[in-house]
């Protein structure tokens, strides 16, 4: 199954994603993965098509500021949990997405599951790989870094950081080709790194954990955890609380994986992925 590229305007911003839809009639809810950073919707590139295939339309936008989507100055978009997450309301309203599984991966991914948390209704299932979930997730100096001042200034303009921040989270060589993917946007423009700063300091990591770790106590619906061990910035502990504390939850420890699992391991998330957002709930 093939993936195609899209651009739509939502609220004056310009989302970039990729879709796989299936051939014909499906009744299984859509699907919606959201990335992390320093990354991109092509993270999910081995994911989108396996889902058509089992007959899921599968949705996978850049983030404001990420990828090929708009890269606005921080005083036209704020950059904040919020900013996020009202611009994702309107991106998921643009695309008709009533009801369909969320799947969230990294640093940004959580303002994924704080979306989550303010329309539960929208949700049929929903799968974390990886993401900070815990009043206990910092964020890592590799990234905290690059929101220094001045120092973040310089830092965020070079595109290598791209090479470093993915592949030191994955503890993984990525190919040239694929790399070429991510670099591409902060080769073309210097709103690609003004983007990332305004994330990384804007990003309200306490306030966001503290929402995320009380709201999904009351969750209803399924989760599924999919997380890499050795990922060097959120220990597994984190994903283990998190299972024993919110009902409906299953953990499934990959080993050998890091931060972006679905990078280098997309077979061994799909043969649990695949089979959970088959799920039907209660809707």
């Amino acid at each position: 199954m093939s993936i195609t590229e899209h651009k739509i305007n939502v609220d004056s911003l310009e989302w970039f994603y990729r879709e796989s839809s299936p051939i014909g009639r499906s009744d299984l809810a859509p699907v919606l993965l959201l990335h992390g950073l320093v990354s991109q919707s092509y993270s999910w590139r081995n994911i989108i098509p396996a889902l058509a295939n089992q007959g899921t339309r599968a949705i996978a936008p850049d983030w404001i500021g990420y990828g090929f989507s708009a890269k606005p100055e921080k005083r036209d978009f704020a950059y904040t949990p919020d900013a996020f997450i009202t611009a994702l309301e309107g991106f998921v309203k643009a695309l008709e997405l009533e009801h369909f599984s969320l799947v969230v991966q990294g640093f940004l991914g959580s303002v994924g599951l704080q979306y989550a948390l303010r329309h539960p209704e929208q949700i049929a299932n929903l799968a974390i790989l990886n993401t900070p979930i815990s009043t206990a997730a910092r964020l890592p100096w590799k990234i905290k870094q690059m929101g220094l001042p001045l120092a973040g200034e310089i830092m965020t303009q070079d595109p290598l950081l791209v090479d470093r921040t993915l592949e030191g989270g994955s503890r993984y060589r990525i190919g040239d080709k694929e790399l070429d993917v991510y670099r591409k946007p902060f080769l073309k423009s210097s709103s690609s790194g003004r983007s990332l700063l305004s994330s990384i300091r804007n990003l309200q990591l306490d306030s966001a954990m503290k929402e995320i770790e009380s709201g999904f106590k009351e969750w209803q619906q399924p989760i599924l955890i999919q997380w890499g061990i050795i990922d060097p910035w959120l220990p597994v502990e984190i994903a283990q609380n998190f299972a024993n504390s919110v009902p409906n939850t299953e953990l499934i420890k990959l080993n050998n994986v890091g931060h972006y699992p679905q990078e280098h391991y997309h077979e061994a998330i799909l043969q649990d992925l695949l089979p959970f957002v088959r799920r039907k709930d209660a809707h």
